[in-house]
């Protein structure tokens, strides 16, 4: 069953509050472009709108909704959505985003408006037999005039390791994993996702040293790649081991030297500790960094660790930031 939760999107906007530069290389391979990676790179505000739903007894309720992504790099400005699976109010929604995005850079006179539409694409994080190759929208005017505004999605599914790789196509690294989502989520043979994430991670940390990623970025692309493990595993025992496959190979983490010190210290009750501990700051770091409440934090460490609610905040109370 798919999981109503919101790593995927957390993680999305997370990158691309913090690494927007990433972001560079995906808008070259999307639309044909050829910026420099030093290219200045300016996030729109992104405006939400209302729009209706209908709830499971039929009834009608007013949500809003928040594009993902707004860029302007020079005189362009690019509009990227990101989704799991494939939705059918997705064309009507990047409707409305490009009509809110537009109007920022309308110009009019007396009897006259110019509306400047963005270029937009959909990257599908995940495929099924349903997930279009394109989004089209098309305006229908009076006097019979049709005009389609259309774009190629972008299925994530189609490129190679090597392909995002070559491309420097960072922003897709932790959500390739999601292909292997069933025999992950089941327990089934991991050994071709294993060697996946050991090629990124070797991949990774070479264009580290070539200069190509910066500290923070490679070491926040592989929580990234962690995050969304956790999300698949749901801490079955496939986790532990693809998680390991990212942890400490640039920067020694926190949860890493607590795990090692467990280790020093020869003792199975040192070493389970240091674990768990290591884990559960893990939670905590990452639950503040996407915006949870203490309340939402307690409960993950809760259920994803089997802690006391008495030891979670204990641990939150250590380990969390203080925000002032």
């Amino acid at each position: 069953m798919q999981k109503k939760t919101p790593d995927y999107d957390n993680v999305f906007k997370t990158m691309k509050s913090k690494h927007k530069r990433l972001f560079i290389s995906v808008i070259n391979d999307t639309f044909g472009k050829k910026y420099s990676m030093d290219v200045k790179v300016e996030t729109l505000p992104s405006e939400g709108y209302l729009t209706e739903s209908e709830t499971t007894d039929g009834s009608k309720e007013i949500e809003e909704q928040i594009s993902d992504f707004v860029i302007k790099i020079e005189n362009e400005i690019y509009l990227l959505e990101c989704q799991s699976y494939h939705d059918g109010s997705m064309a009507i929604r990047i409707a409305e985003y490009a009509f809110i995005v537009a109007r920022q850079f309308a110009v009019w006179d007396i009897g006259h408006a110019t509306i400047p539409m963005p270029r937009f694409t959909v990257i599908y994080i995940k495929r099924t037999e349903k997930t279009p190759k394109a989004t089209t929208i098309t305006f229908t005017f009076p006097d019979g005039q049709e005009v389609d505004y259309e774009s190629a999605n972008v299925i994530l599914e189609e490129f190679t390791k090597e392909d995002i790789v070559e491309k420097r196509l960072f922003p897709y690294i932790p959500f390739y994993i999601a292909r292997y989502e069933k025999e992950i989520a089941s327990e089934k043979n991991i050994d071709n996702a294993a060697e996946d994430l050991e090629y990124f991670r070797n991949e990774m940390v070479r264009l580290h040293k070539n200069g190509e990623l910066s500290d923070a970025e490679i070491v926040d692309l592989m929580g990234f790649v962690n995050t969304i493990i956790t999300h698949i595993t749901n801490g079955n025992d496939n986790e532990e081991r693809l998680v390991n496959i990212m942890g400490g190979t640039v920067i020694e983490t926190e949860s890493e030297k607590l795990i090692r010190k467990g280790k020093t210290e020869g003792k199975a009750e040192g070493k389970a500790e240091g674990k768990v501990e290591g884990k559960a700051e893990q939670i905590i770091e990452m639950g503040q960094e996407f915006g949870l409440d203490d309340a939402d934090i307690l409960r993950r460490l809760q259920e994803k660790i089997g802690l006391s609610l008495e030891t979670a905040a204990a641990y939150l109370e250590r380990y969390g930031k203080q925000l002032v």
